[in-house]
């Protein structure tokens, strides 16, 4: 196993330096579900939700909370980020909703922390927007599925078995 990479010799916290590292395209892909009662899942398909487009607004939250991983995570790097995606995918059956986050940049670190946050952030926000009418909702399964670029290549999530 390696090394924890966010402390120094003397086991004190500290920024990893990548000054040495080269830039390479860099993506990230995570993921992760908010379960809910099925009429509120209703309310928000149907848009008749009283406050608006949620899914629209949940979207633009988890961009935005992608742009902002480094103020939140206290030894991220800020990274100029190149893209990001927000897919809000309905799950009726589940009565959820699930969200899947890719990010890219081209830089010297990963986007995986950027990839997470827009996850939790997006989720977050359909909770806030819609707790009035379901508190009881869950937020579940936030995790990274797959990353791609620098020195340890391309990662991706094993199956579960089943």
């Amino acid at each position: 196993m390696a090394d924890f990479t966010h402390f120094n010799q003397q086991g004190e916290a500290h920024m990893v330096d990548v000054g040495d590292k080269d830039g390479t395209l860099r993506q990230a892909i995570a993921e992760g579900i908010i379960r809910m009662r099925a009429e509120t899942l209703e309310r928000v398909l149907a848009g008749t939700h009283d406050k608006g487009d949620v899914l629209g607004i949940a979207r633009i939250a988890g961009i935005m909370g992608a742009k902002k991983t480094a103020e939140l995570i206290p030894l991220c790097h800020p990274l100029a980020l190149t893209h990001v995606d927000i897919a809000l995918e309905p799950r009726s059956r589940d009565e959820a909703i699930r969200c899947q986050a890719t990010v890219r940049t081209r830089g010297r670190t990963g986007v995986e922390m950027e990839a997470l946050t827009a996850v939790q952030i997006a989720l977050l926000t359909i909770y806030d927007m819609c707790k009035a009418v379901d508190r009881g909702m869950s937020i579940e399964g936030v995790r990274l599925l797959e990353k791609t670029g620098g020195r340890s290549g391309h990662w991706r999530l094993q199956s579960d078995p089943a």
